[in-house]
């Protein structure tokens, strides 16, 4: 699959930002627990937890893009930031380009499907499951 082509809100080249709430909203964890979580995340999935970007530099998140809507009504634990979009509130979440100059964004675990998302209540369990 050419997932440049597939998924539309790619940008074609570098970085820029999306507005949470329109395709997708997100969750960021700060540092190597949000690489932590990433990969304890790929490991529950079988290798393809959904589109997971990072930041190399300043807090070094992880952005975990999920479903519209599916981060609110749930406990989050702290050090987790939402980025939603909501009366009075707008989000913008950073996405990277698949190939080229995207520093300091990249994919930790790249798009593979138009409809794929990470999994929120997932995401919730892998949070919760830390040591």
């Amino acid at each position: 699959m050419n997932a440049q082509s597939d998924l539309t809100w790619l940008p074609a080249a570098g970085v820029q930002l999306r507005k949470a709430g329109v395709r997708f909203d997100a969750i960021r964890v700060d540092g190597e627990e949000g690489r932590d979580v990433a990969d304890r995340l790929a490991r529950m999935t079988g290798g393809d937890p959904g589109p997971i970007v990072e930041t190399a530099t300043g807090r070094r998140g992880v952005y975990f893009l999920v479903p519209v809507g599916s981060t609110s009504h749930r406990a989050w634990p702290d050090g987790v930031t939402r980025f939603v979009a909501g009366p009075g509130h707008v989000s913008y979440i950073p996405v990277p380009a698949i190939n080229g100059q995207t520093w300091p964004l990249s994919w930790r675990y790249r798009p593979t499907a138009p409809d794929r998302l990470v999994h929120a209540l997932l995401l919730c369990t892998a949070l919760g499951s830390q040591q």
